[in-house]
């Protein structure tokens, strides 16, 4: 969380430093009117969820003792990336409550009220990932 935020007040500070910044959403996470594409909050619940598990999968999956050292970083950068591209335009992409924290406290407001799905979503989605991995995936 400290890392988090002190990378939000980073930003803050390098994007401030512009003549006529405006703050706005600093993207932060949002559902209904402050998603990128308006998606409302089931949408954002289930995708957040979905591309945690699949996150956590891959993870794992990545770093298994059956496959080949020294290839994890790439599978995970790559599959990080492709859920970003799916998902900013749902929810600016949380998948990490800390992020998500970090952006909120400083656009406030709605931010911070719509803050509890992105804890609930990637909690839920990580303990689903978890269990799914645990009967059908490594074997060892």
């Amino acid at each position: 969380m400290i890392g988090a935020i002190a990378a939000a007040a980073a930003l803050y500070l390098i994007a401030s430093g512009k003549a006529g910044f405006d703050l706005g959403g600093f993207a932060a996470n949002g559902y209904g009117e402050h998603s990128p594409g308006a998606y409302s909050l089931l949408s954002a619940l289930l995708i957040e969820i979905l591309l945690t598990m699949f996150f956590l999968i891959i993870i794992l999956g990545s770093t298994s003792s059956r496959v080949p050292a020294g290839f994890a970083p790439l599978a995970i950068g790559l599959g990080l990336t492709l859920i970003h591209l799916v998902s900013i335009p749902v929810t600016n992409t949380s998948v990490n409550p800390a992020r998500s924290t970090g952006q909120a406290l400083f656009v406030g407001g709605w931010a911070l009220q719509q803050l509890w799905l992105f804890w609930i979503a990637p909690l839920a989605g990580g303990a689903i990932g978890g269990l799914v991995w645990k009967f059908f995936g490594d074997k060892d």
